[in-house]
């Protein structure tokens, strides 16, 4: 409460005031006066002719004039006696040890000793006694807490530190929650999306198993393949690089800067994704011809094979548009903080293909029996594969509608495009468009090659050594890649663009580098395990499909080392992205793409049919190794110069010297039992399970003596989950 003003109260400079039961001038040594229990004395009118009525204030008082600018809620005043005794009139004052702000107007009395050492009047108690301020009765202002952020659910999981108790509840807190470092967070958030990964990996295996059973893997399966693949080329080079690259970080910003928390620029966008490409897949539809002629001269100049692939085109292209509808659908999820919608989804896809080429397995019987090919399949069982598959994307894409719904997100169309940031992200995609034309420039050169390369090939006895060889290694070798990388880095770039909106360089390279060392722990020896261990992986899943699979194992093989690189520019390009930064990305891609085309060019023309498709899948490595130098280099500069490099460099060599050993260790394993037990499905799964716990026996024992932090940190909690 506050203590009652009381002017002839003692003041603390060492003379006791005079009692107001005796006259004044009277002192009683060594005793605080009680107040005079007389009710016909006014205690504000005695005195009142004094030179100094108050006497030195004593700040446990209430003084009626020096008191209206002091809260003593704020600042509880100090004992009796903390101040120093007077000097002499003209001493020269000693220099205090809590010096004034001459800003403000209301001094802050200097800290008061531990300990209840105060002495207030009416028998209170130090340690007991609350003084309540003006502003607390009055307004309550030393209660208010900061405006909390309306967006803070989409960084929720990537906080560094948990909230105290006191940012929580004023009051009365609930018992702190067990803190969470930044690593352990995300790596939290990104465990669901790297089980739906790998749950659709698994699938998406298991559906290419069921399509080499099915059509086999020779070049039967190069014109499904081609017209499979159309519709995702022309989708992310219409918009689907820009969805992924540009939009991301512009919901994000509508999501905290507008009023409706970016719902309306969602629909704005689906709605121009949906016009967009309804528009871009009619076209497509009809110019099917001139697109599988352009992938393959090869294909297109056989008459029959030109067909099947014409009539494979017409029901695959109408997927990019429930393609651009899922992915534009889980970035509006993404941006919410809700990633395992789009890793989840594609499971559905996977599914609905595989029930399709077992149909038609079941119906004509599969590849070793039926033999089929472009001259001998039906026209049903045309329409079967290419309705199967138009199928899967459409069910894939309308899984997103009840994620949407439990998100709080109603999808409507809005055809208000103008001054509503759209032309800003158009501009920003205008350069991830020419980024995606590179690439697809380049891919278009790998296919043409390849499909001829394996043409002349499988006429040669070697089949499994064209562009569905091709297709299905880097479907395998891009499986860490989409597990690890993508997921760290999926939940880590909201946070990156937000820092780079808030100009925090630091932050964007600190989860840079994170990033990359996060992922190296199991991208390098993912590397080494495939240039090891190619060739069993591919014979114990390809097994259906005659003696193709060997060739897909050198394919793999070939691919290897080049998922270091691949995995090191995904990471380094989102640090462009958070910046809003497309070009630098296109001037990247269309170096990786050149050294690409060019390399695969000349293993083409050098190589002999049958290796020439191997030489091409280390073209594809070497093309990202000569990227990440370039885009290193500028993001560095982009960053102030410093990104973190010798820490990353020391994390990667560390685990390639801890890989190679494994990985020639694990390879002579996995060669012994092969010629012991075959290339048969029981070799092959011997020989991989024999090569892949020597690999690991042999790099996590490497790996502990260089005692690598990052694989030390995963271990335990690895462990720590095991042991609850």
């Amino acid at each position: 409460m506050n203590a009652p003003y009381d002017g002839d109260r003692a003041q603390g400079t060492g003379g006791p005031a005079p009692s107001q039961g005796a006259a004044p001038g009277t002192p009683v040594p060594g005793q605080v006066p009680a107040p005079a229990p007389a009710p016909e004395r006014d205690p504000y009118v005695q005195d009142a002719y004094d030179h100094d009525p108050y006497r030195s204030q004593d700040l446990s008082a209430q003084d009626p004039v020096a008191e209206v600018l002091y809260d003593r809620a704020s600042h509880p005043p100090p004992p009796p006696g903390t101040y120093q005794e007077p000097g002499p009139l003209y001493a020269a004052p000693t220099a205090p040890s809590y010096s004034p702000d001459p800003r403000v107007w209301a001094q802050t009395p200097p800290p008061e000793p531990d300990g209840p050492s105060r002495h207030l009047p009416y028998g209170d108690h130090a340690t007991t006694t609350q003084f309540v301020g003006v502003d607390s009765l009055v307004t309550n202002a030393s209660d208010e807490q900061p405006e909390p952020d309306a967006f803070a659910h989409l960084y929720r999981d990537q906080e560094a530190a948990p909230r105290t108790p006191a940012e929580d509840a004023p009051v009365a807190a609930p018992a702190p929650s067990k803190p969470t470092g930044r690593a352990a967070n995300l790596l939290k958030s990104s465990a669901l999306m790297a089980a739906g990964t790998i749950v659709s990996r698994i699938t998406g295996f298991l559906k290419t198993l069921a399509i080499a059973g099915a059509i086999g893997v020779g070049t039967f399966n190069d014109t499904y393949q081609i017209a499979n693949t159309l519709p995702t080329m022309i989708y992310v080079l219409v918009g689907g690089g820009a969805l992924n690259a540009v939009f991301i970080p512009q919901l994000v910003r509508a999501m905290k800067n507008d009023d409706d928390g970016g719902q309306a620029y969602a629909n704005r966008l689906l709605t121009l994704v949906v016009v967009l490409l309804a528009a871009v897949t009619t076209i497509c539809v009809l110019a099917a011809p001139v697109f599988i002629t352009m992938m393959s001269p090869k294909i297109a100049s056989d008459p029959q094979q030109m067909d099947v692939a014409v009539a494979f085109a017409r029901y695959c292209l109408p997927t990019m548009f429930f393609m651009g509808v899922h992915v534009v659908l889980g970035q509006i999820l993404n941006a919410r903080g809700r990633f395992g919608a789009m890793m989840w989804t594609p499971v559905l896809n996977n599914i609905v293909v595989i029930a399709t080429f077992g149909a038609f397995i079941w119906a004509f019987g599969g590849f070793t029996t039926s033999g089929v090919n472009a001259a001998t399949v039906t026209p049903e069982g045309v329409r079967l594969l290419g309705l199967g598959t138009l199928l899967g994307l459409t069910v894939q894409a309308l899984a997103m509608l009840p994620y949407l719904r439990d998100a709080g997100f109603k999808p409507r169309l809005r055809f208000d495009w103008r001054g509503h940031g759209l032309g800003k992200a158009a501009r920003l995609a205008k350069w991830t468009f020419f980024f995606v034309l590179a690439n697809q420039a380049g891919l278009v050169v790998v296919t043409q090659l390849a499909t001829w390369a394996g043409s002349v090939a499988e006429k040669q006895g070697h089949p499994g050594t064209g562009f569905t060889g091709y297709q299905y290694a880097l479907l395998l070798w891009q499986m860490p890649q989409a597990i690890i990388t993508v997921s760290v880095m999926t939940a880590v770039l909201p946070r990156i663009s937000r820092s780079a909106h808030d100009g925090d360089a630091a932050a964007v390279r600190d989860d840079i580098s994170y990033g990359l060392r996060t992922s190296a722990v199991a991208i390098v020896p993912c590397a080494f395990a495939f240039l090891a261990l190619g060739v069993p992986m591919a014979t114990l899943l390809y097994a259906g499909s005659g003696s193709g699979a060997q060739n897909i194992g050198y394919i793999l093989m070939a691919f290897g080392l080049g998922l270091i690189p691949y995995s090191i520019q995904y990471v380094v390009l989102r640090g462009f992205y958070a910046y809003e930064d497309t070009r630098t990305p296109f001037y990247n891609t269309v170096i990786v793409a050149a050294v690409n085309a060019a390399v695969s060019a000349l293993s083409f023309f050098v190589l002999p049919a049958r290796w020439a498709v191997v030489g091409m899948a280390a073209a594809y490595g070497l093309g990202y190794a000569v990227g990440v130098g370039v885009a290193w280099r500028r993001l560095r500069t982009r960053l102030g110069g410093d990104l973190d490099g010798a820490h990353v460099m020391r994390t990667y060599a560390r685990l390639t010297g801890a890989c190679i050993p494994a990985a020639a260790v694990a390879g002579a394993a996995a060669f012994g039992v092969t010629q012991w037990l075959g290339s048969g499905v029981t070799g092959s799964a011997t020989a991989l399970l024999a090569g892949g716990i020597a690999l690991a026996a042999v790099f996590l024992i490497a790996a502990k003596r260089m005692r690598i932090e990052e694989l030390n940190a995963m271990v335990g909690m690895v462990r720590g989950r095991l042991g609850r």
